[in-house]
């Protein structure tokens, strides 16, 4: 059994707790400490039952309350060297966090099997994750911040039972909307986020693989709506057969989660 609970997700911050009985961790942490705080308080998480930190990358939105976080609660902050780096040359990270450079091999932290992917984005470099029970019977998995689904990151997700998974932007929207001609070159990039079609195609193969729970995240207030990324999704899954709520259950994660955790 796995306790899947998105705190928070949009581009004002992003964090993710997975756990079990044994204690769980914390992927990213992108609002201040006193948020994260409060919103693990709201579903019974104390800050105790974390045992690391895993970061996906250095962007803001994804560190914002790290630095605070980390120290308060003593929890070592794991992620690829080059995100080390960047935080440490940002003052994000100093001497007073435990800080240790992910392997390319698996690791077990609080009685959970942890396994990283490289995401195609504009950072130092990014990581997915996925996490497996120990007796193997759950595997669950975070794909966010990657401008499109690599066959690495297929092939890791393929088989989890839960994918939490980035659906940041409709293409229309962007392109008729507010930002400058750069930054929609940059979110339409291959490192740049994932939209709501590519987001669909990833949903139809992982279903065709076993996959029964969905998460659609990190979606842009100004280039997407929850209902637009909804029924992109669902539209694109109705297309090959499969129907909600007998093939697969599907959630689209609020800015500030006001659901209930997940239990896969």
């Amino acid at each position: 059994m796995i306790k899947f609970c998105p705190l928070f997700s949009s581009s004002s911050g992003n964090s993710v707790y997975i756990g079990d009985r044994d204690g769980g961790v914390l992927v990213d942490v992108g609002r201040s400490a006193k948020q994260t705080d409060a919103m693990l308080n709201n579903w019974g998480i104390d800050a105790s039952q974390i045992k690391a930190i895993l970061l996906t990358h250095e962007h803001t939105d994804h560190i914002g309350g790290l630095s605070v976080f980390a120290a308060k609660h003593k929890i070592p902050v794991y992620a690829p060297n080059g995100t080390l780096l960047a935080l440490k040359r940002k003052g994000t990270l100093s001497e007073k966090h435990i800080d240790i450079t992910l392997p390319d091999s698996p690791i077990e932290i609080a009685g959970l099997k942890i396994e990283n992917f490289k995401t195609s984005h504009d950072c130092a470099d990014g990581r997915g994750y996925v996490v497996t029970a120990l007796d193997g019977s759950t595997k669950v998995a975070v794909a966010t911040d990657t401008g499109y689904v690599t066959s690495e990151i297929l092939a890791k997700i393929t088989g989890s039972k839960l994918v939490y998974i980035e659906s940041n932007h409709d293409i229309a929207m962007l392109r008729s909307g507010p930002y400058p001609y750069t930054l929609q070159k940059r979110i339409l990039s291959d490192i740049g986020h994932l939209s709501n079609e590519a987001c669909a195609d990833t949903l139809r193969a992982l279903v065709n693989k076993g996959t029964t729970h969905f998460v659609l995240a990190h979606l842009s207030r100004e280039n997407n709506t929850p209902d637009l990324a909804y029924k992109t999704a669902t539209s694109a899954l109705c297309e090959m057969g499969a129907l909600e709520n007998r093939d697969y259950i599907l959630k689209v994660a609020d800015p500030e989660n006001q659901d209930k955790p997940i239990i896969i």
